[in-house]
């Protein structure tokens, strides 16, 4: 259950909840495009790491929205791409991903990638920091960069 709906209230064990990815807008009207493939994908991505898909919201907002979740959650006060809420419970990978449309746009110009080549990166990012993937340091930065760049390699490979 993501963050405006309480994500402080989740009270129902784990095991008895939906194994599903869900896609739901904050307050951005981004719609992502090829939902099925894209669950697909991190079905596969959390398999592949012999884990289990537990419950995973994946939430589209704007800069202010998750700025606010920034501030009032985890006392950073920066702009950011992705916040990851993590409530795993073993090998069964549940969480909330707030993805701000607004920087994925200004990083794919940067980077000079496509929005969706941007999103579908930042969503892998999600995931492995749920699977337990950390990017504090600089080896621990480029482990993660290499499980992206793996998961991104795989994404056209898998069939809805």
């Amino acid at each position: 259950m993501w963050l405006s709906r309480g994500w402080q209230n989740r009270r129902t064990p784990i095991l008895q909840r939906l194994r599903v990815i869900s896609f739901h807008n904050a307050d951005h009207p981004y719609r992502h495009r090829q939902i099925r493939k894209t669950r697909a994908w991190l079905e596969a991505l959390i398999h592949g790491y012999d884990k289990e898909v537990g419950e995973i919201a994946i939430v589209f907002c704007t800069d202010s929205y998750l700025l606010e979740i920034n501030q009032k959650e985890l006392n950073h006060h920066d702009f950011t791409d992705i916040i990851t809420f993590d409530f795993c419970a073993g090998d069964l990978i549940s969480g909330d991903l707030y993805i701000s449309v607004d920087r994925i746009r200004d990083n794919a110009r940067k980077f000079q990638v496509s929005t969706i080549d941007e999103i579908s990166r930042v969503m892998a990012h999600g995931v492995l920091h749920l699977i337990g993937f950390q990017d504090k340091t600089p080896q621990t930065q480029a482990a993660m960069r290499s499980a992206e760049n793996r998961a991104l390699a795989e994404l056209f490979h898998v069939k809805p």
